[in-house]
């Protein structure tokens, strides 16, 4: 739970279960997170080894994200946990 217990983390992991994504495309996936969370998101993620980054030497900068193996192993729990949030899903 360490690796994956905060708001955004499961999201961010969620969301790269279908392949890289450029990191702007990633964020406006989860439209209310804020620049800065989203960096230290990505970063954590990172740096427990279940995303990883591709920056690309071109102009304009161009960076990817995508699961690393350890990343990929938590597939069947993202997807029972998005199961489980959409039966469980409180009405306004």
């Amino acid at each position: 739970m360490n690796l994956i217990g905060t708001k955004w983390k499961p999201l961010v992991l969620f969301h790269l279960l279908d392949g890289a994504l450029r990191s702007g495309e990633l964020q406006k996936k989860i439209p209310d997170i804020s620049n800065k969370m989203f960096t230290q998101t990505v970063r954590e993620l990172e740096e427990d080894g279940l995303i990883c980054r591709k920056v690309y030497p071109v102009v304009p900068p161009k960076v990817e994200y995508y699961l690393s193996v350890r990343g990929k192993s938590l597939e069947d729990i993202l997807y029972r946990l998005d199961k489980w949030g959409s039966a469980h899903r409180l009405v306004d």
